[in-house]
């Protein structure tokens, strides 16, 4: 299989700070990667290395089969789009789009065909004679996303570039850019710490944690078989609930939360069985909790009593406690429902998560 990005036992130091170790990755032609996870987890860092913007420690960057680790960005073949526009103030848009094309000496009529070629993917064609103060945050991105548009590149690099936009332009612009690769299937690797994004552009996602990668998985992978607690946790909105315990072994695994309260397996697939008991989490998607008549059906259910409801729109959250664990779940917005409310909740722990407490490893 060509692969348009490789990335092998990259290091970065800064000082005797290590930012990123030994870290491999196999990008694929024509793959959309989304590099996902906190501030300070070497996302960035990851992409300014491939982007040729810091110099590597150790390893090595191939790009299209070619070696890059040493050349210089412009040789790369790459274009990159910054969270910050980075426009010329004092150029129009057309001339901040071909402004590199022109440094590189390349012939009018092709620049001009170029940057029409940006302007009618982007539909920016009406803004081409306006200056970035004249421009909306949006449009500026979309100009921004043009300029690396008019190299002609096979791999694009965007480092965040949504996050200075607010809600619904985000949401608008994360739809043209999925439009974007999908129109032109070029390879597209896009650092975010907004989990929605990753989840809706991604082929695969990439979530760091300390300059190492905890999982490189396809994103319906990612939320339903979280690799560790980390994972597990950073993923989903509002997050997945955990209820310590103690995982029995045995031919039929039962585990036993922090109260005492049982509860069963079922179909759960383990990817190693422990053969002895050992501490456990389990994790539960607010989604996955089901109240009501529905509960009486589940492997499992509880008595519980409502604490706090939050009415979302669609749908409506509520805050209670399973097997003494706070627990958050999610139903439809016609469902009544009512703090000091006592109901039966329940779900099945085939669809949950159990980790290793002391590895925080997946069984």
């Amino acid at each position: 299989m060509q692969h348009s990005v490789s990335i092998r036992d990259l290091s970065l130091n800064f000082g005797n700070v290590r930012v990123l170790e030994n870290l491999n990755l196999d990008i694929a032609q024509g793959e959309f990667i989304v590099l996902l996870g906190p501030s300070g987890c070497g996302k960035s860092t990851l992409l300014n290395c491939i982007a040729g913007l810091l110099d590597v420690t150790d390893g090595q960057i191939f790009i299209g089969g070619k070696n890059v680790t040493w050349e210089e960005p412009k040789d790369r073949g790459i274009g990159m789009v910054f969270q910050s526009y980075a426009l010329y103030p004092q150029m129009t848009v057309e001339r901040n789009l071909s402004f590199g094309l022109r440094v590189a000496g390349m012939k009018k009529d092709e620049i001009e065909k170029r940057v029409a070629r940006a302007a009618e993917i982007l539909q920016i064609g009406p803004l081409l004679q306006r200056k970035p103060v004249e421009l909306s945050g949006g449009q500026r991105q979309r100009v921004a996303i043009g300029r690396a548009l008019v190299r002609d590149v096979d791999v694009f690099l965007f480092d965040e570039p949504l996050s200075n936009l607010d809600a619904k332009l985000r949401s608008d612009l994360r739809v043209e850019i999925k439009r974007l690769h999908q129109r032109l299937k070029n390879t597209m690797i896009y650092v975010t710490h907004d989990q929605i994004e990753a989840l809706t552009l991604a082929d695969r996602i990439a979530i760091m944690k300390n300059g190492v990668i905890q999982q490189l998985a396809d994103p319906h992978t990612i939320y339903n078989r979280p690799v560790n607690l980390y994972v597990a946790g950073f993923i989903g909105s509002p997050s997945m609930n955990f209820i310590q315990g103690e995982l029995k072994g045995g031919a039929q695994p039962t585990f036993v939360a922090d109260d005492g309260t049982v509860i069963t397996t079922g179909n759960y697939q383990f990817d190693e069985a422990p053969a002895a008991s050992v501490k456990a989490v389990l994790g539960v998607r607010p989604e996955h909790i089901v109240i009501g008549e529905a509960a009486h059906a589940m492997p499992f259910s509880t008595d519980v009593e409502i604490e706090i409801v939050e009415p979302m729109g669609s749908d409506t959250l509520a805050w209670t406690k399973i097997a003494g664990h706070p627990v958050t779940f999610r139903c439809s917005s016609d469902t009544e429902i009512r703090v000091g409310q006592n109901l039966k909740a329940g779900f099945d722990t085939a669809r949950g998560s159990i980790f290793n407490a002391e590895t925080t490893n997946r069984v």
